[in-house]
């Protein structure tokens, strides 16, 4: 019998109000005792700030559970070696772990202990975890899923220690992954539930401090018992195995995609650059969204609504068959994927050390995989391409239908594949440069994909004599097929403007004529980082655009308004983006330099003049 919601809400809210007393009181003690984290090089925080938060979070994770868990017959499982046999109670189970990693995780703050030291505290933790009976059941080897449990336990609970970088990070993405936790498991796992809005109510009492201007940090004592705790909560005891094969892999994936990806991305990073995994760094996912030009309460919003998106995800899953689950997956997984392959573009590494790099072995394989970009599309084109064939069969059959209708699209998947594959190849898809898609590369792509389709259809029919197979999957297949390759390509440009805008500092200037002129020189500024300057809007003499936009940015009003448009924005200087062959624009061109030299700001004029050279031999 399920328990009663209101027994869940005292849980959370006696946790949350045990996390936002204690916190303040450990800062106290904190700031007192010296356990002060400082300003480093490669840390991101700017000033002084107390540690041991992992003590409030612990103890208002440990002291409600107290009150209900049934230590007495996990323990004695423990001594007769009972625990294959019976079903342990994880909350017992999960409360002496994190005790013993919180421990740990404490002497770490205090006095640094060695990495291999805090390793092989992790691997005894999650042993005993094995030993009681929670497994992944990823493998139907049993010496298999107890390694892979034992790597799972370390590698979260490593995660999450890594991604503590940045105010209100780590506990907000254990927040938000016990939230949908929370969600999985109601109404039918009470004691998962109960573990899971203690641990969320913990981290969101702590959260009133930490979030950005973070005042206390948690340490490793907090980020090692949230990982450890989450990681464990996604397990299944001995009897507790519900989901099918791919449920059991996604869900704990999807719950976890923020730090999995961060600590994947991170470790590929520096050991393709020739550092050490273990090494510090500001080149985490929250530091380079800050260098895109994300603000740093931003970033982690970001990275909160990755998580919400991915732990819906996950409740999808596993409220939804084998057939229907991969509509959700694929996309979320290859979104995630497009936006590591964006982030790892981006020089986080100070200049000397980037040239220093280049010497070493690994870094010609980090060079091909950054430049050599085309590899990476043929390989993305064709996860693509047998996810829109998928989608298509899942959209156009009824579940009873699909069933059938599966074999048909594995059978047929191969030649889909192939006769898009060379037909894109053929038609020089892959000829283009990421980041510069042009209204000639949308048509291009457009007949790729619907001459590779007929070409699909013509094979079938050669094949298969187009039996059991439908018009109607084709015609779907061909629309996904367009708009998602358009979409991944335009995503790149959309990043790549994107992160100029954000970046973009210098002088303030206005474009003074809203013209094709204009136009032009905004997308030199936008594409040239050499240009430091940021423009504000336009201005033109034609009342009529004012109001209107270029490229996002607004026409401010007329020439006429100019000084209260300075004033508003405090400007440096003045672009003129047209030719002053005629007497009008002769006139304007006089009254802005007029304009410039009372208020001394600088005036520039954009033009471009194609010139004969001569050749001397």
């Amino acid at each position: 019998m399920a328990t009663p919601l209101m027994t869940f809400v005292i849980n959370f809210f006696m946790a949350f109000i045990l996390s936002a007393a204690l916190t303040p009181l450990v800062r106290i003690i904190a700031t007192r005792k010296g356990w002060i984290a400082q300003p480093k090089s490669d840390r991101w925080h700017k000033k002084p700030t107390a540690l041991m938060g992992g003590i409030a979070i612990f103890g208002a994770l440990l002291l409600p559970i107290l009150l209900f868990s049934d230590f007495k017959s996990t323990f004695v499982q423990f001594l007769r070696a009972e625990a294959l046999i019976q079903t342990p109670s994880i909350a017992a189970t999960i409360c002496v772990g994190a005790t013993f990693l919180f421990i740990v995780g404490l002497v770490d703050d205090l006095r640094n202990i060695k990495p291999h030291n805090k390793l092989i505290a992790q691997i005894l933790a999650a042993s005993l975890v094995v030993f009681l009976g929670f497994r992944l059941h990823w493998l139907t080897s049993l010496t298999l899923d107890t390694l892979a449990t034992v790597f799972w336990i370390v590698g979260i609970t490593n995660a999450f220690n890594l991604i503590d970088n940045m105010d209100g990070l780590c506990a907000g993405i254990g927040f938000v992954a016990t939230a949908s936790l929370a969600v999985l498991y109601y109404p039918t796992s009470s004691e998962y539930l109960i573990v899971a809005v203690i641990l969320a109510g913990a981290m969101g009492g702590f959260l009133l401090y930490n979030i950005n201007p973070a005042k206390i940090f948690m340490g490793d004592c907090g980020s090692l018992v949230i990982g450890f705790s989450i990681s464990v909560l996604l397990l299944y005891g001995p009897h507790g195995v519900r989901e099918s094969q791919l449920a059991r892999i996604a869900i704990p994936v999807l719950v976890l995609l923020v730090p999995i990806m961060d600590t994947t991305l991170v470790t590929f990073i520096r050991l393709l650059s020739g550092r050490k995994a273990s090494t510090g760094g500001r080149d985490h996912t929250s530091h380079r969204l800050v260098l895109m030009g994300f603000s740093e309460k931003n970033a982690v919003f970001f990275l909160y609504g990755i998580g919400v998106i991915s732990g819906f995800a996950a409740n999808f899953v596993s409220r939804s068959d084998t057939f229907t689950s991969p509509a959700v997956i694929i996309p979320v997984v290859v979104s995630v994927l497009l936006m590591s392959i964006y982030l790892s573009q981006l020089r986080v590494y100070p200049e000397k050390e980037f040239s220093a790099l280049r010497d070493r072995s690994f870094t010609p394989i980090l060079i091909e995989v950054t430049f050599k970009r085309q590899l990476i599309m043929v390989v993305l084109d064709l996860c693509l391409m047998a996810f829109c064939y998928y989608l298509a069969y899942r959209l156009r059959f009824e579940k009873k239908e699909f069933t059938f209708y599966f074999q048909v699209f594995l059978k047929s998947l191969p030649a889909v594949i192939a006769c898009k594959m060379m037909v894109f190849y053929w038609m020089g898809v892959y000829r283009g440069l990421w980041g510069y898609l042009s209204t000639n590369d949308v048509f291009l792509h457009v007949r790729a994909s619907l001459f590779g389709s007929l070409m699909a259809v013509a094979a079938v029919t050669f094949v298969f004599r187009f039996k059991d197979f439908s018009k109607a999957v084709f015609i779907i297949d061909w629309l996904l097929n367009t708009s998602l390759l358009l979409g991944v390509r335009g995503s790149f440009r959309l990043f790549l403007e994107t992160q100029r805008r954000k970046t973009m500092s210098g002088d303030k200037v206005v474009i003074y004529g809203a013209g094709r002129g204009g136009e032009l020189l905004l997308r030199e500024i936008l594409n040239n980082s050499k240009i430091n300057i940021m423009p504000i809007g336009f201005v033109d003499d034609d009342d009529i655009k004012k109001g209107k936009k270029i490229q996002g940015y607004p026409i401010l009003g007329t020439f006429r308004e100019m000084t209260q448009i300075h004033e508003q924005h405090q400007l440096n200087g003045i672009l003129v983006s047209f030719n002053d062959e005629d007497g009008k624009r002769q006139i304007a061109h006089s009254e802005a330099l007029k304009f410039c030299k009372k208020h001394g700001l600088f005036i520039k004029k954009f033009k471009i003049d194609l010139q004969n050279m001569d050749i001397n031999y």
